[in-house]
């Protein structure tokens, strides 16, 4: 067959680095290889160290040197090392669908079957195919290219090998050298690049790859050693000229789409995977960049890796850097070969392929039409079953060489630099071989949260306006409230600001939701393949929201504190200070978590807002404690706003000494406000010789504590408020954690 393997010499001059071009002589020993390999990015760099390490001054004549690139076949007993193999997979969904009863019988569609009809809702539920029966194979060094019409199952098929559906839903099997994978084993020597490309819009192009690098390459290797790697990594994808230029995204000017796309796969092959897993990446891209895209995954499938891919409509140069092909209809193989058996196979088929026309697209357009008619696609799959078992009876001393165990494999892509996530070279066996994580917990988290803030600190836009928001919020309440006095009406107002003041700084968090439903995808896509830990972008991220919340916590409680004329002193200032804080850090804990939860924007933003105006109605401003009904007291425990509420309630009323209303203020709030004092008086006299107690104009009728009383606030002291608000704030984030440990799963079901 075309597709068997042809025996060449390695291209060196393709893929030399740029340090071959030196004064001194180099000869090549004559490698006994058959089949290309290309030197694996920490082969280039064990060339690189080797080259620098020469202490000859630069003038100095270079002796003639032996290169020797054979240990990059002495560790390969046989031509494919690694040969990924899957058989049978068959995955299915369930349809739920309003249908009418009739036309649950008139429906012909091949792609569905089990039908139930309900007649009485008419709801039919119907078991759609997305991949029936699906075999094949692909070989470390070669590209396997997925192809077909939209739903045909080409993204589905790449799941599934990728270990992205659930082991309950899909049927059949996946192995790699004869061995099933685990899921744990394909998270560590796999990558995954999504079709969209999800990256941080304001990191340049090599502090994108470089912190990748941080994530993916162990702490062993020193920080110079990890920037090499990138360097060697930009130069082989191609983005010299761009390593400087941001991302950007629709607001800001930066890389092209060609070269976006190679920064994608760029950031999931630092660590060289054994297997590299790409939807669609061709896909919105002209021509020269859909070409350079390819030729940059022909690099890396030479490098000692498995490529797979999914491809709508590759082009004719695309076509020659194929090495296998799969064709899909209807979640139906109806083609496995080379590129080269294309014609042979439609020839035998009874459709030859004209002699100027793209193969792909003939076959493609050729597919649409029997898809038109069931039958026509049918005998395409069979005819394609009688051909794979002509070929494989063709190939079967092939097949039946020797083959290295997965764990020799592994180890002997190893040894020639493919790193697998820093496995140690010394590895004895296959768990040791591949770490689940690369990095320790607190390297993860500070890399994590390094990224973050260079992020954010090149878009300050976002912070000012949240600081604007605060201090334009606390400014009106200054001057709304201005030097609130001692009377009746003074105390009721400061209920007011306070309940406003309180509310306000968990509204203001409602800014957090974007932040992670931006980073959402490009979250799950790292911690998919173990990139870090969930624990440590969870912590980091909790960790690098301190000090803006102190800086606008600060802020805010200056700009009110001693305007409004609250009282405590400096005490009572840093008593303030440390609730709006705690106020600030349990709001953004909880829009944090429900952020996690939601994964819409503006569905985000209404639930935020409902619950926050629940949380406020239950808070005790509105009505008491001792005044909601019994089956509403336990959401009052649960708002978020009672507890820093009654918190500056207390460090502003406790005091027994200060007074708030006097003698004749107690009808301030009554009807006979409105009469003159001298009447008031009067009727001072007659209660006090109704009561038997001397109340006159000075007397005090209500201190700070009968307010406070009066509002219900007796149960919780108000140091136990704050540690209560800092809590809620934790336990938010724990939930958010455990939302991103269940919700992120990232696998079809």
């Amino acid at each position: 067959m075309s597709s068997a393997v042809t025996t060449s010499a390695p291209k060196i001059a393709d893929d030399k680095p740029s340090f071959f071009n030196q004064t001194q002589t180099m000869e090549l020993k004559p490698l006994s290889c058959k089949r290309h390999i290309s030197p694996t990015l920490g082969e280039l760099l064990k060339r690189v160290e080797d080259a620098q390490s020469d202490t000859s001054g630069p003038n100095t004549p270079r002796p003639h040197q032996v290169l020797d690139i054979s240990y990059a076949c002495s560790s390969v007993s046989s031509s494919y090392p690694f040969v990924l193999s899957f058989k049978n997979l068959t995955y299915s969904v369930k349809v739920r669908q309003k249908m009418s009863f009739s036309s649950c019988f008139a429906r012909n569609d091949k792609s569905f079957h089990n039908l139930e009809a309900v007649e009485s809702n008419k709801i039919s539920v119907k078991t759609k195919v997305l991949l029936n029966d699906i075999s094949g194979e692909a070989r470390e060094g070669e590209i396997m290219a997925v192809l077909g019409a939209s739903g045909s199952g080409k993204s589905t098929l790449i799941d599934a090998l990728a270990d992205r559906i659930s082991k309950e839903s899909l049927k059949g099997s996946v192995t790699l050298n004869g061995e099933v994978l685990e899921s744990s084993l394909t998270k560590v020597i796999s990558a995954y690049v999504m079709q969209d490309d999800l990256l941080f819009p304001m990191l340049s192009v090599e502090e994108t790859l470089m912190f990748s690098a941080e994530f993916r390459l162990p702490r062993s290797l020193s920080k110079s050693k990890k920037r090499a790697r990138v360097q060697a990594l930009i130069d082989q994808l191609g983005l010299r000229n761009a390593a400087k230029t941001v991302i950007g995204d629709e607001g800001h000017r930066g890389v092209s789409g060609g070269e976006r796309r190679r920064v994608s796969i760029g950031i999931d092959i630092i660590h060289d995977p054994i297997v590299l897993f790409l939807d669609e990446p061709t896909s919105g891209l002209d021509s020269t960049s859909a070409f350079m895209v390819v030729k940059v995954l022909q690099r890396i499938a030479q490098s000692g890796s498995i490529v797979i891919m999914s491809i709508h409509q590759p082009s004719y140069r695309i076509l020659s850097l194929l090495d296998r092909l799969i064709f899909l209809s209807h979640g139906q193989t109806v083609f496995s070969g080379s590129p080269t058996s294309l014609p042979h196979f439609f020839a035998e088929f009874g459709h030859p392929i004209p002699e100027n026309e793209n193969r792909t697209e003939f076959a493609l357009d050729l597919i649409r039409e029997l898809e038109e008619d069931p039958e026509g696609i049918k005998n395409l799959v069979e005819f394609n079953k009688l051909w794979q078992a002509k070929k494989n009876r063709g190939n079967n001393d092939f097949h039946n060489g020797p083959k290295l165990s997965l764990k020799d494999a592994i180890s002997a892509s190893i040894s020639r630099g493919k790193l697998v996530s820093g496995a140690p070279n010394n590895s004895t066996g296959l768990t040791s071989s591949v770490p689940t994580f690369a990095n320790p917990f607190w390297i993860e988290m500070m890399v994590v949260a390094k990224r973050s803030i260079t992020n954010s600190s090149r878009m300050p836009e976002l912070f000012g306006i949240r600081l604007g928001a605060v201090l334009l919020t606390g400014i009106i309440l200054a001057t709304m409230f201005w030097r609130l006095d001692n009377s009746p009406r003074g105390a009721q107002e400061r209920l007011g600001f306070f309940a406003f003041a309180m509310s306000t700084t968990f509204y203001t968090c409602a800014e957090a939701i974007p932040v992670f439903l931006q980073e959402r995808y490009i979250f799950m896509r790292e911690t998919a393949y173990n990139a870090y830990r969930r624990s440590s972008y969870v912590l980091a991220h909790s960790i690098i929201s301190i000090p803006s919340l102190i800086f606008l916590s600060f802020t805010f409680a200056a700009v009110t504190f001693w305007a409004v004329g609250l009282a405590g002193g400096l005490s009572g200032f840093f008593f303030f200070l440390f609730t709006i804080f705690a106020s600030f850090w349990a709001g953004s804990s909880f829009v944090t978590f429900l952020s996690g939860v939601v994964s819409h924007v503006m569905l985000g933003y209404t639930v935020v807002v409902a619950i926050l105006a629940y949380f406020l109605l239950f808070s005790g401003f509105f009505i008491t404690r001792d005044r909601i009904p019994v089956y509403w007291l336990w959401f009052h425990y649960l708002s978020l706003v009672k507890y820093p509420y009654e918190g500056v309630l207390q460090n502003e009323f406790d005091d027994p000494v200060k007074c708030f209303v006097r003698g004749v203020q107690m009808f301030d709030n009554t009807p006979l406000r409105l009469v003159p004092d001298s009447v008031k008086v009067n009727l001072l006299k007659s209660i006090s010789n109704t009561l038997g107690v001397n109340i006159t104009s000075t007397t005090c009728v209500t201190t700070g504590s009968d307010i406070l009383k009066q509002q219900g606030i007796t149960d919780i002291s108000k140091w136990n408020c704050l540690w209560i608000t800092l809590a809620w704030g934790f336990f938010f984030r724990i939930l958010f954690y455990f939302s991103l440990l269940l919700g992120s799963k990232n696998k079809r079901r």
